[in-house]
């Protein structure tokens, strides 16, 4: 199944994307916790080529702490990079950590210049959310949906940083398919574009392989299931998704699946680990072993 979704408004986002760039200090990237790489947009690293980064992990209260942990140190050690995970439970923190960080990346502009950070990222993946902590008030429109800021915004923050908050930037086409239904799965292509039942059975194989245990618990199961259309008929026989003479409707049953996940009600789940870092030490770090 081939899965894209670059509606028009994007072609316009890029066009201002590249026209802002030469003036930003610092790129703020927003990336979704639970698939760091699937929700990481190869245009964005393209376009702020050698220009520091955040990468603030957002929703990292979904995820498995122990992949994000590894995700912050993996991403730590990429040239360039500043990398923390950020929750909505803790917007000070949130606020403390970028601006040092921002003032860190831009020690070029002096104490006398602001610094200016653009924030980017695919869809729903937090962005709009992480302005109204920054601003410290509602200044976004947010929504459990994707595409709902659909122009720039320009704050200027207590501080004195300026900051551009643009909207969700998909590429024209997803090459590699797991990435595109991670994408989906976590709500970042919208449900108009996808289709429940191949989303469902994605994520009920992977839940069944890496974290079959919450499955379990979040739907009273007696052992673990065969395989993922087995799941989705456990969760449709006990969640009302059951059509007249007692088939399941597992398409009903995959809907539920994909809407649970993106609330967290199953748990903390990764869909994603890092890479195997072999990636050699530095001379300064390889002294220290």
């Amino acid at each position: 199944m081939s899965l894209q979704w670059y509606p028009g408004h994007m072609t316009k986002a890029r066009r201002e994307l590249v026209a802002l760039m030469p003036s930003q200090d610092v790129m703020i990237e927003v990336i979704d916790s639970r698939l760091p790489k699937a929700s990481s947009n190869p245009l964005v690293a393209e376009l702020r080529g050698t220009r520091p980064v955040i990468k603030v992990l957002t929703k990292s209260d979904l995820a498995d702490p122990a992949v994000t942990r590894a995700w912050v140190a993996y991403l730590e050690g990429e040239p360039g990079v500043k990398a923390f995970a950020a929750t909505t439970e803790r917007p000070q923190v949130t606020r403390k950590r970028i601006a040092e960080l921002c003032k860190d990346l831009a020690k070029h502009r002096g104490p006398d210049k602001p610094v200016r950070a653009l924030i980017a990222g695919v869809p729903n993946v937090g962005k709009s959310t992480l302005l109204n902590i920054l601003v410290n008030r509602a200044v976004a429109k947010v929504g459990d949906k994707p595409a709902v800021t659909k122009e720039q915004q320009v704050v200027h923050l207590a501080d004195g940083m300026v900051v551009t908050d643009s909207p969700g930037l998909m590429w024209p086409k997803i090459e590699h398919e797991p990435r595109a239904f991670r994408l989906a799965f976590a709500g970042s292509i919208p449900d108009t574009a996808i289709d429940y039942l191949t989303i469902g059975m994605f994520g009920a194989e992977y839940l069944l392989e890496r974290y079959p245990q919450l499955v379990i618990a979040r739907y009273k199961l007696e052992g673990v299931p065969p395989d993922a259309e087995g799941l989705l008929a456990e969760i449709g026989r006990r969640r009302g998704g059951l059509r007249k003479g007692g088939a399941v409707d597992l398409h009903k049953a995959a809907e539920l699946l994909v809407h649970e996940f993106r609330a967290g009600v199953i748990g903390q789940v990764s869909l994603e680990a890092p890479p195997v870092d072999t990636r050699p030490l530095d001379p300064v770090s390889s002294t220290h072993q």
